[in-house]
């Protein structure tokens, strides 16, 4: 079973990288809802995310031309923008010097 640190430790990362997780997620080319991403960082990592700590990095990130938001049906759908693609693509070709980072760290 996990410890409780590492469970914290876990739950912190998350929260300090839900902008990436959220970019990263939408560069796989489908559009997610606020609560699809917060179902997502649940199926995925085994944490709960709030609703408010989801959506205003949302609205941040929109803000910052990272995303854009399509009312669908009866929710609001975010999709990349190309300046977004771009900063992903970055983030994610930066892979091997994060970890290096992180190591160093620890």
């Amino acid at each position: 079973m996990e410890s409780d640190i590492l469970r914290k430790l876990r739950e912190r990362t998350i929260k300090n990288f839900i902008d990436i997780l959220i970019l990263a997620e939408l560069k796989k080319g489908r559009a997610l809802s606020g609560y699809d991403f917060i179902a997502f960082v649940h199926k995925k990592f085994y944490t709960l995310i709030g609703s408010g700590t989801v959506y205003s990095i949302l609205y941040s990130l929109e803000r910052d031309g990272l995303i854009r938001g399509i009312q669908a049906s009866k929710k609001r759908v975010y999709k990349l923008t190309d300046k977004g693609e771009e900063t992903i693509d970055m983030i994610l070709n930066a892979k091997e010097n994060i970890r290096s980072l992180m190591t160093t760290l620890l």
